[in-house]
């Protein structure tokens, strides 16, 4: 097994949409804010080489949206999923399996493009299952309002139409072996059943943060989203896992730090705080 972390470019969002009820003045300490009071943040996608399998975790924004809509977003860089598989010697025909965390336009976004004469979308990994979990396409096809504008049906119904989509089924808030050392974890404060896939490699756990923790600044247990419809709940499942991952001694993956790849949790007398953090490429050296 191999992984390479990819990066699919950068936006920005809120500061304070970003951490709710925590205030400006102790938030941007960690993460500063421009004059808009937007944040930096990145879009990191995992890929898993495992033997026959070439597996892609999340696909960033993808490219097909207008301009109106990039323009609330201040997308920078010049990283793309594409780009970033091309450097690795990959193509996206080469990709089998795609796991979709959840459907929010920025973690599903660049599995759908347009098709070539512009008259509809189609999927940008041809050969690929796209995963998903039953509880959360409902959710994601019959939105709530809060919600809705975060879940694009050009997004998410032409994975159903290409007859590429499968559910992970789940029967509790832990499934294991979805694939070969990889297992999954289902948190329902961010959203419905979203999916924390947790990867067993070489003597590591490798846990794929998802909105579960944006970065390292949220790792604090008040420091939650306004993004998240249940927040109460996502504090609790938030604090069961930290304890776990402070003492299993996790690696934490972390889709939307734009600084921070990874890091490391421990206990303290304030509860779990930041251990460490580091990039990627740095736990194989």
């Amino acid at each position: 097994m191999k992984i390479h972390s990819l990066n699919t470019g950068n936006f920005k969002l809120d500061g304070g949409a970003m951490f709710g009820v925590v205030p400006k003045t102790i938030w941007q300490r960690t993460n500063p804010a421009d004059q808009n009071n937007m944040c930096d943040w990145s879009m990191r996608s995992l890929l898993i080489e495992d033997g026959n399998r070439l597996i892609l975790i999340d696909t960033g924004i993808g490219d097909k949206q207008d301009e109106k809509f990039f323009s609330y977003f201040s997308l920078s860089g010049t990283d793309s999923l594409k780009g970033n598989l091309n450097k690795l010697g990959f193509s996206p025909e080469d990709i089998t399996d795609v796991f979709l965390t959840h459907l929010h336009f920025d973690h599903c976004g660049g599995a759908i493009q347009w098709n070539k004469d512009r008259t509809g979308f189609e999927p940008v990994f041809k050969n690929a299952i796209y995963w998903s979990t039953e509880n959360h396409w409902k959710w994601a096809t019959e939105p709530n309002p809060r919600e809705k504008a975060s879940f694009l049906a050009e997004n998410i119904l032409p994975l159903q139409e290409s007859g590429q989509l499968k559910f992970v089924e789940r029967t509790g808030d832990f499934t294991k072996n979805v694939f070969n050392n990889f297992d999954v974890l289902f948190v329902d404060g961010h959203t419905d059943s979203m999916m924390i896939p947790q990867i067993r490699y070489q003597d590591k756990t490798i846990v794929f943060m998802a909105d579960l923790l944006p970065s390292t600044g949220h790792v604090p247990l008040p420091y939650v989203m306004g993004y998240d419809t249940r927040p109460l709940i996502t504090m609790t499942e938030k604090e069961k896992f930290l304890n776990q991952a402070a003492e299993k001694e996790f690696v934490l993956f972390l889709e939307h730090d734009s600084v921070n790849e990874c890091c490391t949790v421990q206990q303290t007398e304030k509860g779990v705080r930041l251990n460490k953090s580091f990039q990627f490429s740095d736990l194989f050296h």
